[in-house]
């Protein structure tokens, strides 16, 4: 006993590892799960543009439930902001609506919402259908008001469907890392890697040379896992493959890049594989909106999802499987993807001709 705990003591990675990793994970889980549903991204699509309407406007608006985002001119508008995720839910009130409530003609407007999250989508669905059903503008009479509520990209709204794609991103983001760790900590702790430093090879050559081989091995497992989702779990695919192929090889090559990354700062494989879950495989469960959506979060997380690419890679995987949105629907979170990429593989070349330096 004395001695392991002598030995223990002396192991300040292990004290590390023991202490930190559990407070680390609990903060992770006790910010990024949350099951209220606040703050949804509103879009109106007004017609009527009387009193009437602004008020059941500000109605909707003055709930914590709800966040005025757009307000549109068309419906090709609405479309548009639904498919790139820019609002959730939409409320588009109809010409006529003050004339109908004060002829006590029950009125209709539609609710459209995006069902790719299906729990919150739903959730979000009836309180909305609440703030109509309760509302009644200042001097009219007691009228009600029919609800169209109308499901986008997931009518049945079946979890299963988003959950499979987000999983896509969860699964690249936690096995390639994984291998390419391994490939250069197995050669540091072998020696092998002293060949390496004596070769002519430069570090970007070394380095591309682990990277793409795994790099490729990641992308048929990518391909794999979404023919599984498509033909055994029945997802719909409903945009371009080959979208979903230009957007899936930059996230690929992001994740073996961090793999990279990781390895050239560990020397044990116990280390680099614990580092690799921490930073690869928690991050992309929780801060992802894989599971929770990101809007749903306190705004200091939604800040800190931003560091993990996950995040981008399950907002391109929906957007173009689920909603057939086109890479320039797409392309802030492809951008900030690739840019994540390079800045991964410049920080694995910088920080490793540092150490054969």
């Amino acid at each position: 006993m004395r001695k392991e705990t002598r030995e223990i003591l002396r192991d300040r990675v292990t004290l590390a590892t023991a202490f930190l990793f559990p407070v680390l994970m609990l903060l992770m889980f006790g910010y990024a799960i949350s099951l209220e549903v606040e703050n949804v991204r509103l879009g109106v699509l007004d017609q009527d543009q009387t009193p009437a309407s602004a008020e059941l406007i500000d109605q909707f608006a003055a709930t914590r439930y709800f966040n005025l985002a757009r307000r549109f001119d068309s419906e090709a508008q609405l479309r548009d902001a639904i498919q790139t995720n820019e609002v959730k839910l939409v409320l588009l009130i109809p010409p006529n609506f003050a004339t109908e409530m004060r002829r006590e003609d029950a009125p209709q407007v539609q609710l459209l919402i995006d069902g790719t999250y299906s729990a919150t989508a739903l959730i979000a669905l009836n309180y909305g259908l609440s703030i109509v059903s309760r509302f009644q503008p200042s001097g009219t009479a007691d009228t009600a008001i029919r609800v169209q509520p109308r499901v986008w990209y997931n009518p049945s709204l079946r979890s299963l469907i988003y959950v499979v794609s987000g999983l896509y991103a969860v699964i690249i983001a936690s096995f390639p890392p994984l291998l390419t760790t391994l490939a250069i900590v197995r050669e540091k702790e072998s020696g092998a890697i002293q060949q390496i430093y004596a070769s002519p090879l430069t570090v970007p050559e070394f380095l591309l040379g682990k990277l793409i081989p795994y790099g490729v091995i990641s992308c048929l497992q990518l391909l794999s896992i979404v023919l599984v989702g498509l033909y055994w779990f029945g997802v719909p695919f409903n945009g371009s493959p080959w979208y979903l192929a230009v957007a899936g090889a930059v996230y690929v090559f992001c994740n073996v890049g961090i793999g990279l990354l990781i390895s050239t700062i560990t020397r044990s494989q116990l280390l680099a594989v614990l580092l690799a879950l921490v930073v690869t495989m928690m991050p992309s469960m929780l801060f992802s909106g894989f599971v929770f959506p990101i809007y749903a979060m306190a705004e200091p997380v939604q800040l800190y999802t931003l560091l993990f690419p996950g995040r981008y890679f399950v907002e391109l995987s929906r957007g173009i499987g689920l909603k057939g949105a086109t890479l320039g629907d797409m392309w802030l979170p492809l951008l900030s993807l690739t840019i994540y990429t390079l800045a991964i593989f410049i920080a694995a070349v910088a920080i490793f001709r540092k150490k054969v330096a």
